[in-house]
């Protein structure tokens, strides 16, 4: 019997902090998954990219598992640490962001060679 072939590609940023439960999730459920270490822009905090090749049925299910464990919080930062408030003239007092939750895409895969 032929392995059927990946045909959407889902790709998900998350923070590091839910990278490796999430990665845990999807190879318990039995689908393929890589991690990629990247660096988020508005904190610049570690990120993870992982990405996943999955039959068009599988997507839902990776969707939901994102769901489960990738939640947002809020957090606060020394406003130093914001890129566009850190020049001075504004308040030292901490400033409460959104951080964590999770970015999915999902594209289509034109062509998969294994080798």
């Amino acid at each position: 019997m032929r392995e059927a072939e990946p045909n959407k590609l889902c790709v998900i940023i998350v923070s590091d902090t839910d990278a490796n439960r999430l990665m845990g999730r999807l190879v318990e459920n039995g689908l393929p998954a890589t991690k990629i270490g990247s660096t988020g822009g508005f904190l610049r905090r570690g990120n993870a990219t992982i990405i996943s090749g999955v039959e068009g049925m599988a997507v839902d299910t990776v969707a939901e598992i994102v769901r489960e464990e990738c939640h947002a919080r809020k957090e606060f930062v020394p406003v130093q640490t914001l890129p566009f408030l850190g020049d001075g003239g504004f308040s030292a007092e901490p400033v409460e962001v959104r951080v964590g939750g999770a970015i999915m895409f999902v594209l289509d895969v034109e062509r998969f060679i294994r080798t």
